[in-house]
């Protein structure tokens, strides 16, 4: 097959993996939307919650009430479905993998996923009330905290992409150590720094006050620690003499 050949079957597979994941989410799309509302609701649980008596939230924008709850049920689908867009995209890059990046790919596909929820899962039951309490405490007398339900949304999403992500530490830990890049004795060289890296995305990605950055800079720390662990029982990967790419 020529070069010209090989690309155009590759991007038909790229098409053909894509198309079945954007089939996938809005599959389950369609199924959430009836309980569009009711999802909303469930996220905005941990401000509702922590609102004084009579509290509540609003919509500044005309068409907000019909398309925040919407992206909420998208947003639901798609981690629903999250499995299965990963499974296709193992299926497209399986092919140039060597059979030891093979056995490596799929664990931490499967570790990368579950960590990503979890860090989801810690921003809502534990960030959320925390950060949202000291909000509506923090309101100077005679001020009604009613906070915009897109806003709320966007928010909200920014703190689940944030802890998601830092939750990626031990995977992206292990990964350099696997490939070789750096060392976990290089690692622990770099501590220190990596202590004032956890503060510092910590005051960036959180509301101004300090518990809420202790909340995110502490369990980056702690991950990076744990993928410290994890790293040293991993050995650098190199190519065995012999090994070839393929499905096989």
């Amino acid at each position: 097959m020529s070069t010209g050949e090989s690309f155009i079957a590759h991007l038909v597979e790229l098409r053909t993996r894509l198309l079945h994941s954007v089939v996938a989410v809005l599959l389950v799309f369609v199924c959430l939307f009836p309980w569009a509302s009711d999802l909303y609701t469930l996220l905005a649980h941990p401000l509702l919650a922590r609102l004084p008596r009579g509290g509540q939230m609003i919509a500044t924008d005309v068409t907000t009430p019909f398309f925040v709850p919407l992206k909420v049920a998208l947003m639901a689908a798609f981690l629903i479905a999250l499995p299965y867009v990963l499974y296709q995209i193992w299926r497209f890059v399986a092919p140039g993998l060597y059979a030891h990046e093979k056995r490596l790919v799929w664990p931490l596909i499967m570790s990368s996923t579950i960590l990503f929820f979890c860090g989801m899962s810690f921003a809502y039951f534990v960030v959320f009330p925390v950060v949202f309490g000291f909000i509506t405490a923090s309101a100077p007398q005679g001020v009604a905290v009613m906070t915009d339900i897109d806003k709320y949304f966007s928010f909200v999403l920014t703190m689940f992409m944030a802890f998601g992500v830092t939750f990626q530490v031990p995977v992206a830990v292990v990964l350099l150590v696997r490939m070789g890049f750096v060392t976990v004795e290089k690692l622990r060289e770099a501590r220190p720094y990596a202590v004032v890296c956890a503060f510092i995305i910590g005051a960036i990605f959180t509301p101004p006050d300090v518990v809420s950055q202790l909340m995110l800079a502490v369990p980056l720390w702690l991950l990076f620690e744990a993928g410290i662990v994890v790293g040293s029982w991993v050995k650098p990967a190199g190519k065995t003499a012999g090994e070839s790419t393929g499905a096989g």
